[in-house]
């Protein structure tokens, strides 16, 4: 099968479409047939060697997937062969035709959804729906949402009008702003002009909650629009270092429960056309040096998506 593997660390230039063996399921596994792959930040980090963790390689990066179980190992129900699923893969695996699960991992895909929808929502979505859980945005509370014009911002406008608050989307280009209104965002601003801190201020009075996506200068200035006691969410560093919340503010912790009940609640709200993932880019395998240089350059809107099919 073909598969982009990663031999050295470095540059997107360094992810290569090779001819690997094919995967074959152990016990308590499946094979998928791969029909589309998400693309995280995250593994834009882990190729150049300066995620939170470290890949050994060679690798083939990717930890979400949608397709068709083709096959199972011992102990696996073989009802599931045929059955269109989602699921996580550990980690890597997925930039590739055909990828192995944990059979425990794998969920259905709602009917009527799209296997990029969701893909797209597999990680994003239960990051989105476990922040909004853990931070719970009320009616009528202002709440920042930073890098509201990707995969996970995106999101969480979303899930933050839903719940009545009023939303400050902040992206750094206009494309990804009108995005963030056109979900339900009442003011957005640019987090690369100096002045944007005191734009949210004079229209909010002061923030509610704070979802910081990025960390870094944006992070922590983020930080100073809460209000005493106000609630700040760290969940990335796309910009620099993650945020550590002050004292005066409330830290947002992660809730209970696990990550695929959490993936499961966001296919289900899309499902119920409730929460709708932005697909701004789907590529060929072939393509993936392309995927990642697209993302750190951050001209991509919503969620980047990697097609094997030849």
């Amino acid at each position: 099968m073909r598969a982009v593997v990663l031999r050295r660390y470095g540059g997107p230039e360094a992810l290569v479409v090779e001819e690997v063996p094919d995967p074959v399921p152990g016990p308590g596994q499946v094979l998928v047939e791969v029909k589309v792959a998400g693309i995280t930040f995250v593994e834009t980090q882990l190729r150049a060697d300066r995620g939170p963790r470290r890949a050994e390689l060679p690798a083939v990066l990717g930890n979400g997937v949608a397709g068709t179980v083709s096959a199972v190992g011992d102990g696996v129900d073989p009802a599931l062969v045929g059955a269109r699923v989602v699921t996580t893969l550990g980690g890597l695996g997925g930039y590739a035709e055909r990828a192995v699960a944990a059979a425990g991992d794998v969920i259905a895909v709602p009917g009527g959804l799209s296997s990029e929808v969701a893909v797209a929502l597999l990680a994003d979505g239960r990051t989105a729906v476990g922040l909004a859980r853990a931070a719970a945005p009320g009616p009528g509370e202002w709440v920042l949402v930073e890098a509201a014009g990707g995969g996970v911002g995106s999101l969480l406008v979303q899930l933050a009008r839903e719940a009545g608050a009023r939303v400050v989307g902040a992206a750094s280009s206009p494309a990804k702003r009108d995005l963030a209104a056109s979900l339900g965002a009442e003011l957005t601003v640019d987090y690369t002009d100096p002045g944007w801190t005191d734009v949210v201020r004079a229209a909010t009075g002061g923030l509610d909650l704070v979802f910081d996506g990025v960390g870094g200068e944006i992070g922590a200035a983020a930080q100073t629009l809460l209000k005493d006691g106000g609630r700040f969410a760290a969940h990335g560093m796309a910009g620099g270092p993650m945020t550590v919340p002050e004292p005066r503010v409330t830290a947002v912790t992660w809730p209970p429960g696990s990550l695929r009940d959490l993936s499961k609640a966001a296919l289900e709200l899309a499902a119920a056309g409730r929460l709708r993932p932005v697909i701004g880019a789907v590529y060929p395998l072939e393509s993936a040096a392309e995927a990642h240089a697209a993302i750190e350059a951050r001209k991509v809107t919503g969620k980047s998506l990697l097609v094997p099919t030849r």
